[in-house]
């Protein structure tokens, strides 16, 4: 099923998946409920003050109106960019910023909620990290636009990103010297190091300064941990950084 679609309409009284999803875009929107897929007192009043809020009939009911408001921040995300003569990395960039403008974050558990679903094609759940997920996701949308070839294959690890980026000449090691931040265009792609072999999380460059560059991440928090819960734009330096390059 789409993260756009309603596949019926919802009342106060039914128990099911569909009825979590829009647990989890109520919660998203500000009108927080428990995320159990059980549409009680509690997801039926939390709908009518949503409804009240968006300027829609006050019903308690997810009707195909409803929905379509619920979801609206998904939807600007994916909305088409122009590409106005841009670059792969820049139109890469541009679609990152639309997505962060969205606040796209996790709900309902560790690595679950619409916008985890949209950047892992429907997967979800606590061994599903999303970080290389929205990365290649944001450079798809930009290659499609475009219509150009994506420089590495839509992944959602980021091992196989620095195994795709060796594969075509364009992975940029920091190991043992450091980078050449020229080659480190916007859109570009940044892979955090564990070890030598070894990457955990993935992000978009959207700058690069003397010391530091700027990014668009997903999968990440306030302390730019690779298990965190949200896209942000963060500032990072380059100690144990990789790169392929866009």
């Amino acid at each position: 099923m789409s993260e756009l679609e309603l596949d019926k309409v919802y009342r106060r009284g039914e128990e099911s998946p569909g009825v979590r999803r829009i647990q989890e875009w109520l919660t998203l929107n500000g009108f927080a409920v428990a995320i159990d897929g059980d549409f009680g007192p509690a997801t039926e009043a939390a709908l009518k003050r949503f409804q009240a809020r968006s300027n829609v009939p006050v019903s308690g009911v997810a009707d195909a109106v409803t929905f379509e408001r619920l979801v609206a921040p998904l939807r600007s995300a994916l909305s088409l960019a122009s590409p106005a003569g841009r670059s792969l990395g820049s139109l890469t960039v541009a679609y990152a910023a639309q997505h962060l403008r969205q606040l796209p974050r996790e709900v309902g558990g560790r690595n679950r909620g619409p916008w985890v679903r949209l950047y892992l094609d429907g997967n979800e759940g606590a061994s599903w990290c999303w970080s290389a997920g929205f990365a290649t996701f944001c450079l798809h949308q930009a290659a499609r636009t475009l219509g150009v070839p994506m420089p590495v294959e839509r992944t959602f690890s980021s091992d196989l990103l620095a195994a795709q980026g060796r594969a075509r000449e364009s992975f940029l090691s920091t190991q043992s010297a450091p980078p050449d931040r020229t080659r480190i265009r916007p859109g570009s792609l940044f892979l955090r190091r564990r070890t030598p072999g070894d990457w955990a999380h993935a992000g978009i460059v959207t700058e690069v300064d003397e010391e530091t560059f700027q990014t668009i991440e997903a999968n990440t928090n306030d302390e730019g941990a690779h298990e965190g819960y949200e896209v942000c734009a963060r500032t990072r330096g380059f100690k144990n950084v990789d790169f392929v390059l866009v």
